[in-house]
């Protein structure tokens, strides 16, 4: 009887987590996101309806595939081939649209207030949104944190970026960038010009910037985690694009065993460096690594009163992980993008150069002559609207927040089309997709038509990019010494084929026919 009695109440244990589980996933996969649609639609907001697991993913992935099987003419008017999907939604649907990321509801926004007022959020009703557990792997920094963890490691790395710590590491910048030109010199010594691909070379000037301000070594030195990080990068995005089961991260696939061996080894190459660097700590050497490990001496100490106000090792490297991405990504793309447009306009070009010359002569620019710079300036900023470097930002309602009198319930995605906003005939006239740096004759500030803030290649509000100024400052010294020393054009092998990886990037790679004058 007692036996009989066990095994009754064990068949009911199971089948009642059996009943618990499917009602779960019925939940999750079924009445969660139709109860969430309703909730959108009745405010008047159109889109896609929701099927079932994948949303639209299957449908972004075919458009981006038809997108980028082709090039495009030799025009500025990216966004159709960059993110097609999108562009079909806002101009079917307008600039408030829903889409469906597998089960989870998506907002569409190229809305200019809408925008400002979701990136300025400081109440923390717009997060980050949950991601794909193997985006992690590429790095957890302080991008990726929210609340009183953000607010902490924001705090400790804001001082790394101050006016005078980027005066300071304006001779490092030179340093790279003199070995950019001697390279590019050695090139063109027998013919007086050459072919260069240039989005490598800047990959390979940046990736040396980084390293000799963040941890004081060179590219050589870091050239391993660079190589690490970009086959990371590829298997991530992969993993990000597809659909997600959970629990699928282990199971020992070849892919997933090769981005865990890429974290191992990425996170034991950092460690080495960091090992190095804390017993040359006496040598207070100033790069940002260093100014990282004497904030986690600091706040180790003051650990034994708060254990959870401490910046450990982990914390460094994984900060680390993102120095290295976004350090060397986001001004190569820049300096990339701008070599090709200057070549589509040769006219900005020769401006350019004029500018370069008169403030600076054949001299290495220092920070003052940089300053001066004002149409080398325009001539960035107007790359960055057409083509910026982040072409969306993703946020997440982490409970139901009220934007422009809609009430978006907590669990939505939303997805700020920043590069749709940056071509939009509202803000920036009749000819938004055209070359034009005038625009930013007067600043930032009154750059759009309507002087609506329209711009933002760096993010906005609290959680603006730490590094704007150090790209900015970057690109602007390559941009000077190379116009220093060299013409160029688009060579006869160039296509044109802008698409999105981490950043936007040529597809097909950046040749440039260099003179050197």
């Amino acid at each position: 009887m007692e036996t009989y009695l066990f095994q009754t109440s064990v068949a009911s244990s199971v089948l009642f987590l059996i009943l618990y589980f499917v009602v779960k996933v019925i939940h999750n996969i079924w009445w969660k996101p139709i109860h969430l649609e309703k909730l959108l639609r009745q405010q008047g907001i159109k889109g896609t309806p929701y099927k079932l697991l994948r949303g639209d993913m299957e449908e972004i992935r075919r458009s981006t595939m038809e997108a980028w099987s082709k090039p495009m003419s030799l025009n500025h008017h990216i966004v159709p081939r960059v993110l097609p999907f999108f562009y079909d939604m806002v101009q079917k649907y307008g600039k408030v649209c829903l889409s469906w990321t597998e089960t989870r509801p998506r907002l569409i926004i190229g809305d200019s207030e809408l925008i400002r007022v979701i990136l300025a959020d400081k109440k923390g009703h717009f997060v980050k949104p949950p991601q794909n557990p193997f985006v992690d792997l590429l790095q957890l920094g302080v991008s990726t944190l929210e609340g009183e963890q953000w607010v902490k490691r924001r705090r400790l790395l804001t001082p790394a970026f101050h006016l005078d710590k980027l005066k300071g590491m304006l001779p490092a910048f030179a340093i790279s960038c003199s070995a950019l030109i001697d390279r590019w010199k050695n090139l063109t010594r027998l013919q007086g010009s050459t072919e260069v691909d240039v989005a490598p070379e800047f990959q390979i000037l940046t990736g040396d910037v980084i390293a000799r301000t963040a941890f004081g070594s060179s590219y050589e030195e870091g050239k391993k985690i660079f190589e690490l990080q970009k086959e990371q990068a590829v298997l991530v995005l992969e993993a990000y694009h597809n659909i997600y089961i959970p629990g699928f991260r282990f199971v020992p696939t070849r892919k997933n065993m090769r981005r865990y061996k890429l974290d191992n080894e990425i996170k034991a190459v950092l460690r080495d460096l960091i090992r190095k660097k804390q017993q040359a700590m006496p040598n207070k050497e100033v790069d940002l690594l260093s100014l990282l490990l004497q904030k986690c001496e600091l706040e180790g100490e003051a650990a034994a009163e708060d254990d959870n106000n401490c910046l450990t090792i982990d914390d460094v490297i994984e900060e680390c992980k993102l120095f290295y991405i976004a350090g060397q990504e986001t001004t190569a793309n820049l300096l990339t993008w701008t070599m090709i447009v200057l070549s589509m306009h040769p006219n900005w070009q020769d401006k350019a150069r004029e500018e370069v010359l008169r403030v600076c002569g054949k001299k290495t620019p220092d920070f003052e002559a940089i300053n001066h710079l004002k149409i080398v300036s325009m001539i960035l900023n107007e790359v960055l609207r057409l083509y910026p470097l982040l072409t969306a930002h993703l946020r997440y309602t982490k409970q139901e927040a009220n934007i422009g009198g809609m009430l978006i319930p907590a669990g939505v995605e939303i997805l700020l089309f920043t590069l749709s906003l940056h071509h939009d005939p509202k803000h920036w006239g009749h000819d938004a997709t055209e070359f034009n740096p005038e625009r930013f004759s007067e600043g930032v500030a009154k750059s759009s038509k309507d002087d609506q803030m329209a711009f933002y290649p760096f993010g906005w509000g609290p959680r603006i990019c730490l590094g704007q100024n150090f790209a900015m400052i970057e690109a602007k010294l390559g941009l000077a010494m190379i116009l220093q020393h060299f013409s160029f054009q688009l060579s006869l092998s160039y296509t044109h084929a802008p698409c999105t990886g981490i950043t936007l990037q040529p597809q097909h790679g950046a040749p440039i026919v260099l003179h050197c004058l």
